[in-house]
């Protein structure tokens, strides 16, 4: 936590010990099994609605690299996120814009397909979600993706965390399995606020168990009619002191082509 607490002048992220649910009547397993399992998919929705706009829009992410608590890297992205209102899914294309040198590549997510384009080559290549984008943010950081959708969940209790802006925050725990071997992480840990659905925390894990990353959701502000957080902390699982921070701004209703949205459309992409 040093890093962090050098990096953004917070106190001390400090976790409390999680408090069990307890039911006043006890309940069949199986029943018990299928009410959590229907609390977790509300909760996990509710989640998933603060995070997402329903609705196509751009908004353009900065992505700040730091070690030791010293800035060493900064990239910045155009997003372009098509909703579909009958599939309920997103589809996103990402223009890269800074540093000048990557000005041009693109990011393609369609369904659960990406393709990295770089008009240098002027090819596009299959890659991963997991793939490092920049610092500790892999690709399936940065595209707009439904949780719902990609794990099944469970409640796994309560807790009391002081969160990324120093306040504390009455939790629910949700424990998210990968329904696929492609998405991002193969196991999450989401603490997030039952009172309004705001992410707080999040403990991303690899097939094997490892820890590979924290995430903290802070500075909740106005965007597309909801409050949605607007920076994220993204700090290694195993050297705290790698920091990556995702900032997201200027978010705005747009009507994202679907022409945009096709592989073979990537080398004539000249949106803005």
């Amino acid at each position: 936590m040093k890093a962090l607490r050098h990096l953004t002048g917070l106190r001390p992220l400090l976790v409390f010990g999680l408090l069990l649910c307890a039911a006043t009547t006890p309940l069949a397993p199986a029943q018990a099994h299928e009410n959590n399992h229907d609390a977790a998919h509300t909760l996990l929705q509710q989640a998933d609605d603060v995070r997402n706009p329903r609705q196509s829009y751009r908004v353009t992410s900065t992505l700040i690299e730091y070690r030791n608590g010293k800035e060493i890297s900064r990239n910045q992205l155009a997003v372009f996120t098509r909703y579909d209102a009958d599939t309920q899914q997103f589809r996103n294309l990402i223009r890269f814009l800074q540093p000048r040198r990557d000005n041009g590549k693109l990011l393609l997510k369609d369904g659960a397909d990406l393709w990295f384009y770089d008009p240098a080559g002027k090819a596009s290549i299959r890659i991963s979600a997991q793939q490092r984008l920049l610092g500790q943010a892999a690709n399936g950081d940065v595209v707009t993706t439904d949780l719902i959708r990609d794990y099944s969940a469970i409640q796994a209790g309560r807790a009391t965390l002081q969160d990324a802006e120093g306040q504390n925050r009455d939790t629910i725990q949700l424990d998210l399995s990968a329904r696929r071997a492609d998405v991002t992480y193969a196991r999450m840990q989401l603490w997030l606020d039952p009172k309004n659905g705001q992410s707080v925390k999040a403990a991303l894990y690899a097939q094997s168990g490892t820890l590979l990353k924290t995430a903290w959701f802070r500075h909740y502000k106005p965007a597309l009619g909801q409050l949605r957080p607007t920076e994220t902390i993204i700090i290694d699982g195993l050297n705290p002191q790698l920091v990556t921070v995702i900032q997201s701004q200027d978010h705005q209703a747009m009507d994202v082509p679907a022409q945009w949205l096709q592989r073979q459309a990537l080398e004539n992409f000249n949106g803005r």
